[in-house]
């Protein structure tokens, strides 16, 4: 299995890599391979979320049994797993490659950041979306957008640390 994700993350940086010249003057790699990963994975979540509320979860509450979930919060709840594995294969295979840190440390450091990363996104759309009145997708990327910019800092200083 881990040959096979290898592979995968040597074809996804070598696909990424043919477009890194023009850029090069502006960034390092590892920042290129971050902005690229993260817009690949920013840009799936944001059409699974799209299609999970719309089309899955619907415009309505969803009483669970024990407790009655929003549809913008239901939808996060079942994107979010998805996309934290997909992010963290991302980032360790493809941007920060020569952490020197266990791969459990890693993993344990990453989900840290997720989980603030998730107090940020739940709070925000309950303010953006419940309080304010807000659309859910406009409001779930503007706060993808600022989550990005704390992901970056914490993944390379933190969790990815060389």
């Amino acid at each position: 299995m881990m040959a096979l994700l290898q592979l995968v993350a040597k074809s996804i940086t070598w696909f990424i890599d043919l477009f890194y010249p023009p850029f090069k003057r502006w960034m390092p790699i590892q920042f290129y391979r971050y902005a690229v990963c993260g817009v690949g994975n920013v840009c799936f979540e944001w059409v699974l979320y799209c299609f999970l509320y719309n089309f899955v979860v619907g415009h309505e509450n969803v009483d669970l049994g024990w407790v009655v979930a929003s549809p913008h919060i239901l939808t996060l709840c079942i994107t979010v797993p998805i996309t934290l594995t997909t992010g963290f294969f991302l980032a360790r295979f493809v941007t920060f490659t020569k952490s020197s840190l266990k791969e459990t440390s890693q993993l344990f450091r990453y989900f840290l950041v997720f989980v603030i990363n998730l107090m940020i996104n739940y709070s925000g759309l309950k303010l953006l979306v419940e309080e304010w009145g807000f659309y859910p997708t406009p409001s779930k990327m503007l706060l993808t957008f600022f989550t990005a910019i704390l992901s970056y800092i914490c993944q390379k200083y933190f969790t990815f640390k060389e």
